[in-house]
């Protein structure tokens, strides 16, 4: 490949813009192109981001040359199918959350990067921010002891439009794929695999879950009481507890910039600052790995992905979330 990584971007929303305007401040990255569902949109936000070439369809985004790798920013229900066109024209995919609606769609994706040999990452970039890392360093320094449990929330007042993404079933809606997603990772990421899972939730008009919460046991011993909503602006902070202490990441813990230590020797607070919007991160390990010639990144591997997408089948089964993709 080039000495630049040549992104481009698949879809023009929100989250999108967010990635995009980590782009700029990413080193060696470059935007190589973006593709909406109409050129218009596309020669929009490529004008505003700086975007070398705009495309009119994701299908021409995908067939385009000089580029090693795709964001994927579209709605949930639509990434496995472009993930999938992404990887048949041959390029690297960085995936948004959650990766797909269910994990045999999960599956479908994971198969066709290995067949092709092609990148793939689920865009979980909470994985690569320096507050995780710096708590993975207080963990492994034994300050907190042998650690044994969890405790994340992540929860906001969204808005109550049925037609909403956040609410519309169609669009993939409700809070455990958009916001309880993030406390499962990273508690899965701190314990280990989950052994099993017990879900409960409040449901809305729509049928989507506005409240969910869910306690885990992880394979190496450990249990993490998780939970999300729609309704309530929580705290949104994580604690490890130790034998010896706990570390926080402090408010909010999916953007922490600074952990907090408390032991019987009393409490300090170490920064822990991140690059630009904190998409940054994950975009420089596509990087790296796409540099090394790596076809899956270490801090989030593609079966760690399928076993995520499994326990959100579980609970979603636990709570009553079907969604049409389930069909």
């Amino acid at each position: 490949m080039t000495e630049a990584v040549r992104w481009a971007i698949l879809g023009t929303g929100k989250i999108a813009r967010a990635f995009a305007t980590a782009l700029r401040d990413t080193p060696g990255a470059v935007l190589a192109g973006v593709a909406s569902r109409s050129l218009e949109g596309a020669q929009a936000f490529g004008a505003e981001f700086g975007a070398a070439a705009c495309y009119g369809s994701y299908q021409a985004l995908a067939d385009a040359g000089d580029i090693d790798v795709v964001y994927i920013g579209t709605p949930h229900p639509m990434h496995v199918e472009n993930a999938m066109m992404a990887l048949n024209g041959g390029k690297g995919v960085l995936c948004e959350k959650p990766f797909t609606m269910n994990r045999r769609e999960a599956e479908q994706i994971v198969a066709l990067a290995r067949e092709k040999k092609l990148f793939l990452m689920e865009a979980m970039w909470t994985r690569f921010m320096p507050a995780l890392a710096e708590v993975r360093r207080i963990i492994a320094s034994g300050e907190i002891g042998s650690v044994h449990q969890v405790t994340a929330d992540f929860g906001f007042a969204g808005t109550q439009d049925p037609l909403h993404r956040l609410n519309n079933p169609e669009l993939g809606g409700g809070g455990l794929l958009d916001l309880g997603i993030y406390p499962l990772s990273i508690a899965a990421a701190l314990l280990g695999p989950v052994a099993d899972v017990r879900a409960m939730a409040l449901m809305g008009e729509t049928g989507v879950d506005i409240q969910t919460g869910f306690t885990m046991t992880h394979e190496g011993g450990g249990m993490s009481v998780c939970s999300c909503s729609l309704r309530a602006r929580t705290p949104a902070e994580l604690t490890v507890s130790g034998s010896l202490g706990q570390v926080r990441m402090n408010t909010m813990f999916h953007r922490a910039q600074s952990v907090t230590v408390s032991t019987a020797d009393g409490a300090r607070t170490i920064d822990t600052p991140y690059l630009g919007n904190g998409y940054v991160h994950e975009a420089m390990e596509v990087g790296r790995c796409l540099k090394e010639g790596l076809l899956e990144s270490p801090g989030m591997p593609l079966d760690e992905t399928l076993h995520l997408m499994g326990v959100l089948d579980t609970m979603r089964g636990q709570i009553g979330l079907r969604y049409p993709s389930d069909a």
